[in-house]
């Protein structure tokens, strides 16, 4: 969202509050204060503030087995390459934020699968969009019985998304080898993402079988 921004602005300092403002959930004051916190602030940080920036995406890849973000010289993730993970529960998210939300509560110990989103064909989000296929692979490839946790979001999106990975597990004759279960329906926020720590971890608990 473009502002209308005072015209005796220098043009530099009206081209930042504008691309301030497209992020999220900032609004013109906003946008206008960091702009010129940023104006005034030590050179130095700057630098590495435009460094990061610009480094964000090459820095960045993803786990080879859950999507989780990692370091671009790591393959998989601390969770997927822990011992101490129970592999056998796996709980599946749509965002890195949500897996984030889950592990903070320090009480879990499972591993995780990362879709990428959920499907939305409003939002131009469709089935191949999303990381289904290493989900079956590792549910297809597992020598033990596999709890798969639908750790979603109350609304739409993801009741077709559950309803497509349920669809695909009979279809692919795997119901028996997985237990399927979901989040009991009572977040507070109704995001994992929002959900305080105490009622996520009551959600998760109570969760129930599919």
């Amino acid at each position: 969202m473009v502002f209308k921004i005072i015209n005796f602005m220098p043009e530099s300092l009206k081209k930042l509050i504008n691309l301030i403002s497209f992020l999220p959930w900032i609004w013109e004051k906003s946008a206008t204060k960091l702009a010129f916190f940023l104006l005034n602030s030590n050179k130095n940080y700057l630098e590495n503030l435009s460094n990061s920036l610009l480094n964000l995406k090459e820095s960045i890849s993803k786990c080879e087995i859950c999507n989780c973000l990692i370091d671009k010289n790591k393959n998989i993730c601390e969770i997927c390459s822990s011992s101490n993970r129970n592999k056998n529960i796996i709980c599946v998210v749509e965002e890195y934020l949500d897996m984030i939300s889950i592990e903070n509560s320090k009480v879990f110990d499972w591993v995780y699968h990362i879709l990428g989103w959920a499907i939305s064909p409003m939002n131009w989000i469709f089935i191949w969009d999303l990381n289904f296929e290493s989900l079956f692979k590792k549910v297809s490839n597992s020598q033990e019985n596999i709890e798969l946790i639908m750790a979603t979001n109350p609304n739409i999106e993801w009741e077709a998304t559950v309803a497509y990975i349920i669809w695909e597990i009979e279809k692919r004759w795997l119901k028996k080898f997985i237990k399927l279960t979901r989040l009991s329906r009572w977040l507070s926020s109704g995001y994992i993402e929002y959900a305080d720590n105490i009622t996520l971890i009551n959600s998760i608990k109570e969760r129930k079988e599919i």
